[in-house]
């Protein structure tokens, strides 16, 4: 087999597997949204990684042996689940009160701001992406409509959720290089379980047996997913796989219609549409920038 042909495989192997991973952290949201009627989300969030914690241990285990499960930054990993469980209660709290697809929608602003403070704390933003960035929040305020009968303070949690999001990202910088994903994957598991177990008791509701199910299944789907879009990233490219993230919007509108009959207006798409497409400028302008450095 050539290389090129090797080439066209493995990125469609990452698109495929990115696509899968999008569609199962879809799938751990809507099922976030289901339980949300009942539970706190910091009961939530503490049961889903106390189910997904072995899991995670083991695949550290088995991945890096002894090695993937010590850290020499347990700090910088207490950190970013402090900034994991933050950015997972507002999101969770969002979609509860809005559609799922107008949430996820207002979630894809998150490329945007990593790419707003990597110019304030890392290097120098071209005039172009800097550009995209003020047109994918002019999308924000379409689908926001601030000042309209119809505004909402709590769909700036969504925003909020991406901002966060965008410090976590950045803030896997400084982490050790020689720890694996599955090492990362571990301790935010292992520090979002403990971070959230104390707000959990006080929030506590008696766990009903029809919904031990839907506990395991955001275990599940949470952490396949995770790792599906990391592992898409280790098969491809990032200019290649990145864009299909925004796959989540068709799963999201699908998913709220099919169990709550939610319909996102016309103005929640245009601003979807204008969001995504500054995204992927973003995405395909600073692939263009590393290459030619």
């Amino acid at each position: 087999m050539t290389s090129s042909n090797t080439s066209r495989q493995n990125n469609l192997v990452g698109i495929m597997t990115m696509c899968a991973g999008v569609a199962a952290l879809c799938i751990n949201d809507a099922l976030a949204k289901s339980l949300m009627d009942h539970y706190s989300p910091f009961q939530i969030i503490f049961l889903r990684n106390m189910i997904a914690l072995p899991f995670a241990f083991l695949l550290a285990l088995k991945m890096g042996g002894y090695h993937g499960l010590r850290s020499t930054r347990v700090g910088v990993h207490f950190m970013r689940g402090v900034i994991w469980i933050a950015a997972t209660v507002m999101f969770f709290t969002s979609i509860h009160h809005l559609g799922l697809a107008e949430a996820t929608a207002l979630a894809f602003v998150a490329p945007l701001f990593i790419t707003a403070l990597s110019a304030i704390f890392i290097a120098r933003v071209g005039w172009r992406r800097w550009l995209a960035v003020i047109v994918g929040f002019m999308g924000v305020l379409v689908i926001v409509r601030p000042g309209a009968a119809t505004f909402e303070l709590i769909s700036l949690l969504p925003i909020a959720t991406a901002l966060a999001y965008a410090f976590l990202m950045l803030s896997a910088r400084f982490v050790d290089t020689r720890e694996s994903m599955w090492t990362l994957l571990l301790y935010l598991s292992l520090t979002s379980a403990i971070l959230t177990c104390i707000p959990a008791l006080f929030v506590w509701t008696p766990i009903r047996a029809e919904d031990i199910w839907r506990f395991v299944a955001i275990a599940a789907f949470g952490s396949v997913g995770i790792t599906m879009i990391t592992q898409a990233f280790r098969f491809a490219e990032a200019p290649t796989v990145a864009p299909f993230d925004y796959t989540a919007l068709i799963w999201a509108t699908a998913l709220g219609w099919l169990f709550w009959g939610e319909t996102p207006d016309m103005l929640t798409f245009v601003g979807a549409a204008i969001i995504t497409a500054s995204g992927l400028f973003v995405i395909f302008r600073e692939s263009k920038v590393a290459s030619e450095s």
